[in-house]
């Protein structure tokens, strides 16, 4: 079921198609994305990541399959990096969310359109996943993630993206990953400017960019002033899951501790910031 393919630059490689790996799936009985980690480990090469290998390798792309996302929020900055996840071959994910689809997200939320108005924002990123990419198992949470509800989700998860829009949220989850040892990729968006931090656990930053989680107006950053148009989620969602891919795949090149990235797209600058816990 895999045939011999050659690429652009003429290097022959043996590729293994969307529905080879079904039919393989259900000879052997194997879960497909079982079926891509072994194909992986053999040198064949799942087509629909073959354009992943020349970056992250094939053990890269293992490492990938094997890893375990969470991703908190489902709205402008989450929708995008389910996407993205699901594409690049995270084999599972959990996403958490409460909210529901409102005509104020047409704008800038990837799963949002006039069809799923009302529409709960788990259960269309869910859906969403899956026609995506079947090989990713996606387990949907619509919750509020607190410090009491995230442990049992995110227990198991290799890194967590925060893609929520308050800060008493975002305190909570900080401590969450702390306790469970998991990276935290923070990220937030208001108008044009996107920032962005990998929070390493035992290592808290929020409280450095934000100031104490018991401050009186901690509730809503500055987004709730400047809005989010599209191009800002896109933005910063995409260097989150840059982030975490590296993270997951074992690159280099992360975001080094202590460093707030700021991203000013009408000024057309990016620069980092050095914060202390």
């Amino acid at each position: 079921m895999s045939t011999e393919t050659e690429n652009p630059a003429g290097e022959k490689y043996i590729s293994l198609s969307v529905k080879g790996t079904e039919k393989l799936s259900a000879v052997f009985n194997m879960e497909r994305c079982e079926v891509e980690i072994t194909a992986l480990e053999m040198n064949i090469i799942p087509e629909r990541y073959h354009r992943n290998i020349g970056t992250i390798g094939l053990d890269g792309q293992i490492k990938l399959l094997k890893s375990k996302a969470g991703v908190i929020g489902a709205g402008g900055l989450g929708g995008f990096v389910l996407e993205m996840l699901a594409r690049a071959g995270v084999g599972k994910m959990v996403v958490v969310d409460n909210d529901y689809f409102c005509d104020s997200n047409l704008n800038r939320q990837l799963f949002s359109t006039e069809n799923n108005l009302a529409e709960s924002k788990v259960d269309a990123a869910v859906r969403r996943v899956k026609d995506i990419n079947k090989a990713v198992e996606i387990e949907g949470f619509q919750i509020c993630g607190t410090r009491q509800t995230l442990p049992p989700i995110l227990s198991g998860c290799n890194i967590v993206i925060d893609c929520l829009d308050n800060l008493q949220s975002r305190f909570e989850l900080e401590e969450v990953c702390s306790r469970l040892n998991i990276i935290l990729v923070h990220g937030a968006i208001a108008g044009f400017l996107g920032q962005l931090a990998v929070i390493r656990p035992g290592k808290p930053l929020l409280q450095s960019i934000y100031g104490c989680e018991k401050d009186g107006d901690i509730k809503r950053g500055v987004e709730v002033q400047l809005g989010n148009p599209v191009i800002t989620p896109a933005m910063l969602a995409a260097w989150q899951t840059g982030e975490a891919l590296k993270i997951l795949a074992g690159l280099d090149g992360i975001l080094p501790e202590n460093r707030l990235l700021i991203m000013d797209m009408q000024a057309g600058n990016f620069y980092q910031v050095d914060i202390s816990p």
